[in-house]
């Protein structure tokens, strides 16, 4: 089975449960000689995709649930027809049919037709693409690892997500001033009463942090987790911070076929803890505040990271609003690094109830975040602050749509963006050559964020930041080189 990607398609009666569906998909593997570690995506009818045994059970894998409309299941050629089953949902056999279609159609080989057991029917089909199965993701890899070590070189940093020109000299200032308090402890109480009217919140409700990362350390680690689940493509940290706690973590892999949007049902019902990232780094996708909360429930804790969610005008679909009235535990992540240039500072924070505040607070060190880092927390919070991170925003919208439209005269060269609707201040970007073309643009003098080491993402992605035009037409020129059209 080496080289071949694996496709089961999945029949199923109304009611199926996640088990009785693992079970029917192990039976197909075993008798392809493989394990589920071979499995691309399920596959199955429109009809049955909203079914939670079958969600469940693509989660639990840790792969995307694929369906199809009846139309083109019927249209498939299955070595095991059914008449029953055609009538009922207007395919021979949604099983065979919905496996060929995930493997490619006629590029997909039926490795398994289809097994019945009592109300599920199974279907193995691959699509051999001659290279070894892709290894697991370097959850610890990060934009800065593409730049680190060239100053001085003149290459441009597309890689990390961070506004150029920061921080501005009004917050340089405060920094500095902040120095004259080094010799005194940290007094948090100023700026997590400054975080806390910023969001019109309670100051018991405000967590400050050593950055974002920090913070995901701390759930990790203070919060009771039997069955923790990221969804994916995101950043990695907080799937890594889970590992290292002790914990196994599920996977919940958003579909590039759907422009990786959230479907909340594709989340395990038996998921306790689960974080997802909105805007999405590295996806650029801003999935709605209303389906965020849908995850929201009594047992459960929703963690989702707003890093970069003061990069969207107005922080639409922001969770924070909601912070209070959702049932479970809800903990809302920020971070200053990006808009306002301070990754080397180290400062986030965490919105939540008070008492999971405290509980966060227990493993945390004593003055676990330095005056300067305070004192930015306090200033960035300001009015005259929040309306320049506005602009900043509207100014993101309108590089990242100039970007856009350039990039689109490449698509005759296969490259195409995760989605058409990006609202981060990066776009993810598909190429069937991305390895080869990262590295001419980097020796052109670019250097963008390879995609693989995000789980659900592949050699075939890398993501770019936004930049001025003037940034961008450069970038175009080297891609036109890069790409031999130049």
């Amino acid at each position: 089975m080496t080289g071949t990607s694996l496709f089961v398609g999945v029949g199923a009666r109304e009611g199926v449960t996640v088990d009785e569906v693992l079970l029917a998909v192990e039976r197909v593997l075993n008798e392809a000689g493989t394990d589920a570690r071979s499995v691309a995506a399920l596959a199955t009818a429109d009809a049955k995709g909203r079914e939670p045994g079958l969600a469940d059970a693509a989660a639990r894998l840790g792969v995307p649930l694929r369906t199809y409309a009846p139309e083109e299941l019927s249209a498939v050629t299955v070595p095991s027809p059914s008449g029953t089953v055609r009538a009922a949902v207007g395919t021979p056999s949604v099983a065979e049919a919905a496996a060929l279609l995930a493997a490619g159609g006629r590029e997909g080989e039926l490795l398994v037709p289809k097994r019945k057991s009592e109300r599920v029917t199974a279907a193995a089909a691959a699509r051999r693409t001659g290279h070894a199965p892709p290894h697991a993701p370097d959850l610890r890899h990060h934009g800065d690892a593409e730049v680190r070590g060239t100053a001085g070189t003149g290459l441009t940093d597309l890689a990390v997500n961070v506004r150029t020109g920061t921080p501005p000299e009004w917050l340089r200032a405060r920094l500095v001033a902040s120095l004259d308090g080094l010799a005194a402890y940290p007094d948090g109480r100023p700026a997590r009463e400054a975080v806390a009217e910023r969001h019109g919140l309670s100051p018991d409700r405000v967590l400050l942090t050593a950055g974002a990362a920090e913070a995901f350390v701390l759930l990790a680690r203070a919060l009771p987790a039997a069955r923790p689940v990221v969804v994916h493509p995101q950043f990695t940290e907080p799937e890594a911070a889970l590992r290292d706690a002790g914990h196994e973590v599920g996977r919940v892999l958003l579909d590039p076929d759907d422009g990786f949007r959230l479907d909340p049902t594709r989340v395990p019902a038996d998921a306790d803890l689960v974080v997802v990232g909105n805007p999405t780094n590295p996806t650029s996708v801003l999935h709605p505040a209303d389906a965020l909360a849908a995850l929201a429930r009594e047992g459960r804790t929703l963690v989702v990271d707003e890093a970069f969610i003061d990069a969207v005008p107005g922080e639409r679909e922001s969770l924070v609003p909601l912070l209070g009235g959702l049932p479970g535990r809800v903990a809302v992540l920020r971070s200053l690094t990006k808009t306002w240039g301070l990754a080397g500072l180290r400062v986030g924070y965490v919105l939540t109830d008070p008492a999971t505040v405290r509980a966060l607070e227990r493993p945390q060190p004593l003055w676990p975040v330095s005056t300067p880092a305070l004192a930015a927390a306090e200033a960035c919070g300001t009015p005259d602050a929040l309306a320049e991170a506005e602009t900043a925003a509207k100014e993101f919208g309108a590089d990242r749509a100039y970007l856009m439209d350039r990039l689109a005269a490449f698509r005759q060269d296969g490259l195409r963006t995760a989605t058409d609707a990006p609202e981060g201040p990066f776009l993810l970007v598909r190429h069937p050559d991305a390895a080869a073309l990262r590295e001419r643009l980097r020796d052109l003098g670019f250097a963008v964020r390879r995609g693989d080491t995000f789980p659900g993402l592949g050699p075939e992605w890398f993501r770019m930041a936004v930049r001025d035009r003037g940034t961008t037409d450069r970038l175009m020129g080297a891609l036109a080189v890069a790409l031999g059209r130049g």
